[in-house]
């Protein structure tokens, strides 16, 4: 009987120290990171602002945390994920624009022609986002993009393109909410396709996402109310738009702030230029095996001039091949 017991109990204590790690693993909020020198930084940071009596001490109303999206929470390669979004709209569309056939640079969507499009610049661009963003409610648009993102797939991995977020920047967006922080996007994108995602993937409500916006005007057509898009730009908010948008929109300096691009160092100077302790963070795709490794020579995300001021003003690097264990969910549910 004795003998019994003993090893019942022994089968206990087996079984528990077989289950420790993984007991750690769960009540570990950053489990996606690498025990690096991001990782390092980034807790360091918020336990000093989040210590009440530390000299670098922030009341929760100040803890606001901004974050890029395109190439900082989820993929932008091999083409802005909103852009191809708007490439797949002028297909949708084109029976009602028969002028389409011959007209660039639609003709060249249309015939799946990238070296044409590609000469028609950014002056092409503007007219396949006016053509497919604007014209039409915010209703109707939030529709017809909620319609392409739950049939679309990435064209690399047959993904959809809301599976291709960052795991290990999802655990930090609730890692600084879980310590107080309020957190927004502030993206190039277009404010409306983001908003279409960001609370079911990222956790970010739509007050909370800032973006690029056109000009809109309220409507009533026989007491049907709607707001309409109209093809002019209100706010470019990339590059120096972001710091702009930040003040005006949400009225209060960041105290940390995240990017992976050019278009995002304004953002993150703003940030770092206030007073007490602040945090700027870069993802650098460096991954070309599960992710994209590009930085100073690309088209889509360039770094190079913001590499360099993190050099400079030591702001964190986050090396994605060397410091995150995983890049996407769903490589937690493979073997």
């Amino acid at each position: 009987m004795l003998r019994s017991i003993a090893h019942i109990q022994l089968r206990w204590v087996i079984a528990l120290v077989l289950a420790l790690p993984l007991l750690a693993q769960a009540d570990d909020q950053l489990a996606s990171w690498n025990d690096g020198p991001s990782r390092q930084a980034i807790e360091q940071f918020v336990e000093t602002v989040t210590t009440e009596g530390s000299k670098d001490y922030v009341p929760v109303a100040q803890r606001i945390a901004v974050f890029d999206n395109d190439g900082t929470l989820w993929s932008e390669q091999p083409m802005y994920f909103q852009l191809l979004f708007a490439l797949s709209e002028v297909k949708r569309l084109a029976p009602e624009h028969p002028e389409w056939k011959t007209e660039q640079p639609f003709k060249a969507v249309l015939e799946n022609d990238q070296k044409t499009l590609a000469t028609t610049g950014m002056d092409g661009l503007m007219k396949i986002v006016g053509a497919t963003h604007t014209g039409v409610s915010v209703d109707a648009f939030r529709e017809n993009a909620q319609r392409w993102l739950a049939t679309a797939k990435h064209p690399k991995n047959d993904k959809p393109f809301t599976e291709m977020v960052f795991q290990p920047m999802l655990e930090l967006l609730n890692y600084l909410r879980a310590n107080g922080f309020k957190t927004y996007i502030v993206s190039g994108g277009e404010v409306e396709f983001m908003r279409v995602f960001a609370e079911e993937v990222y956790g970010i409500p739509p007050e909370q996402v800032i973006g690029t916006t056109f000009s809109t005007q309220f409507q009533d057509k026989d007491g049907k109310y709607s707001i309409l898009r109209e093809p002019k730009l209100a706010l470019n908010d990339d590059g120096p738009g972001k710091p702009v948008s930040i003040q005006s929109i949400i009225g209060r300096r960041p105290i940390l702030a995240f990017g992976n691009s050019d278009g995002d160092l304004q953002m993150l100077q703003w940030t770092t230029a206030g007073e007490g302790k602040r945090f700027a963070g870069i993802v650098h795709h460096t991954d070309a095996k599960r992710e994209w490794a590009y930085d100073r020579d690309s088209h889509i995300g360039r770094l190079d001039k913001a590499l360099d001021a993190a050099k400079a003003n030591n702001w964190t690097v986050v090396d994605m091949a060397k410091e995150w264990k995983v890049v996407y969910p769903f490589e937690l549910n493979q073997p």
